[in-house]
């Protein structure tokens, strides 16, 4: 290599250096390596609800079928992640976006992007779960999980994670930055007792739940009021009727709540002012239907799990076993008074 060759190639080395260390906006065009290390946090009450709910050797059937159904929400398990980086300046536009299948409940990811700050977004299971959608990704603040828009839905079919991280990339320095992922959906079940009622049937649906959720705030949105049809669980255990959903939180609670306990005809005025509600429709032998709404006025939470257990009744009505649900019944009910549920 001749001495001039080798002089212009030094002074070239030398300005590519400098230009990644002269200023801030110099060291965006400089990319660098670092770990990402993601980590799903399942924090449910889950173990506890059933053990203090289902108590008796009898429910042990009730409690099985309730863990199958939930095995696959309450889980640290993760399939897919979506990794999204946005500016932290300006408009807060996305910048960079990994989609990776982790099939873990920990893995690490080392990614190659500018040196610069960023306000990262972490999304696990919304791959698998076709009710939810990723919306509005372009922005860091309008990144949305949405839901389907419909009267009545199915229940979610995975329990789903998120997590935001503000990371500052710097140059020459060897990062690793921890991501926790926490549940953003819950789950309910509830059990009803029909031994010597005559109820021929039973449909459940829940209401007052959220309809997206911003993933950058941890805001939740109640844009309107879906109907989630709940799944009926396979029970062995005669008598039993088990019905279960997996959706949004509901609202938060407010401290002025007061709650309102009738015990015939099981009529409460928390029923229709409450924070979330259970649709109870039972079948009687001449093909008339009693409708039972249970308004809670205990708010659901993310990765929260709440099982109510309720014993029903001659005129189909349903009363559940904790007096803080308001309960309001309808005999004859008609399906035409309501466009929201198809039984």
């Amino acid at each position: 290599m001749s001495r001039i060759l080798k002089h212009l190639l030094l002074m070239f080395t030398a300005v590519a250096l400098v230009a990644c260390g002269l200023v801030d906006e110099d060291m965006r065009d400089c990319e660098t390596d670092y770990t990402l290390n993601y980590e799903l946090r399942l924090v449910t009450n889950m173990t506890t609800e059933l053990q203090t709910q289902l108590s008796m050797a009898a429910d042990v059937t009730v409690s099985n079928a309730i863990k199958t159904y939930l095995s696959d929400i309450f889980t640290d398990y993760a399939h897919d992640v979506d990794l999204d980086f946005y500016d932290v300046e300006e408009d807060s536009t996305l910048l960079h976006k990994e989609t990776h299948i982790m099939n873990a409940n920990q893995s690490s990811y080392t990614l190659y992007i500018p040196v610069r700050k960023y306000m990262h977004l972490a999304l696990a299971n919304i791959g698998n779960n076709e009710l939810l959608s990723f919306e509005n990704t372009e922005h860091a603040h309008t990144a949305r999980i949405v839901q389907q828009v419909r009267d009545t839905i199915p229940s979610h079919k995975s329990g789903f994670f998120t997590a935001r991280l503000p990371m500052d990339i710097k140059e020459g320095e060897d990062q690793q930055f921890d991501v926790r992922l926490y549940m953003a959906n819950c789950a309910t079940a509830l059990v009803v007792d029909t031994l010597g009622s005559g109820i021929q049937d039973i449909k459940v649906f829940m209401s007052g739940f959220a309809t997206s959720f911003d993933v950058c705030d941890s805001l939740y949105h109640y844009d309107y009021t879906p109907i989630v049809k709940a799944d009926r669980l396979t029970l062995d255990a005669p008598g039993n009727i088990c019905y279960a959903s997996v959706n949004f939180p509901s609202r938060e609670a407010t401290p002025s709540k007061t709650i309102i306990d009738v015990d015939d005809p099981f009529i409460s005025e928390s029923a229709d002012h409450s924070l979330w509600q259970i649709r109870v429709y039972a079948t009687m032998k001449d093909g008339s239907i009693t409708e039972t709404l249970l308004g809670a006025s205990k708010q659901l939470n993310p990765g929260q799990f709440t099982l109510i257990k309720a014993r029903a009744y001659t005129n189909g009505s349903v009363k559940p076993g904790d007096p803080s649900f308001g309960v309001s019944v309808t005999i004859d009910w008609e399906p035409a008074t309501s466009h929201e549920v198809v039984l």
